[in-house]
């Protein structure tokens, strides 16, 4: 079944600025990616361009949330490492599948508007808060300690995303391959038996 008009112009947001950056998606642009009523937009987001980076952000963060469940629920064993390495594959894949044209829409929109737009600083912000406590919360499920679980989900989001961005500047997927390598054994360490 086809999802309504506005899932879809959410949706082609969010993949836009992932390219374009907020700054270079244009509203049309959106609205043709998503192929909707150019009046869509009045109706859905009458707060505009701003309403629609946010809910775009928030829906970015969100699958970027439901990702690590479904890694963790694809493990055979789940441990730390093994969930880093399961985000940092899916990045490759993708970075390579698109020829690294496409990075993260809450990075993305973190650089371009952080420091003209409050409130899309805010759902930048919320949207990383709302994918680190699934992290936070496998890891823990995983046998890493409370205190210690909240820096290190932080610690793996952190260098996951600079590790895109150097692979997209590098076109190579060595940035991703250097974190996983450096970080596997040290998130592995972290489980108290």
């Amino acid at each position: 079944m086809p999802k309504p008009p506005r899932e879809r112009i959410v949706f082609s947001a969010a993949q836009l600025i992932r390219t374009q950056g907020v700054s270079g998606t244009g509203m049309r642009d959106v609205v043709s990616h998503a192929g909707a009523p150019r009046g869509s937009l009045q109706h859905y987001f009458p707060g505009g361009k701003e309403q629609l980076v946010n809910e775009a952000v928030a829906w970015a963060g969100g699958y970027a949330a439901r990702r690590i469940r479904r890694a963790v629920d694809a493990m055979d064993e789940p441990t730390p490492g093994g969930l880093f390495a399961a985000m940092i594959a899916q990045w490759r894949d993708e970075l390579t599948a698109e020829q690294f044209t496409k990075g993260c829409p809450l990075v993305a929109a973190a650089v371009d508007t952080a420091a003209v737009s409050e409130g899309v600083r805010d759902a930048v912000s919320e949207a990383f808060t709302g994918w680190r406590r699934p992290a936070v919360a496998a890891l823990r499920e995983m046998g890493v300690p409370p205190a210690r679980s909240e820096s290190l989900a932080l610690l793996m989001i952190s260098a996951l995303e600079g590790a895109i961005v150097l692979a997209r500047a590098h076109r190579d997927t060595a940035p991703l391959d250097a974190v996983l390598a450096e970080l596997r054994p040290l998130l592995d360490a972290a489980v108290e038996r």
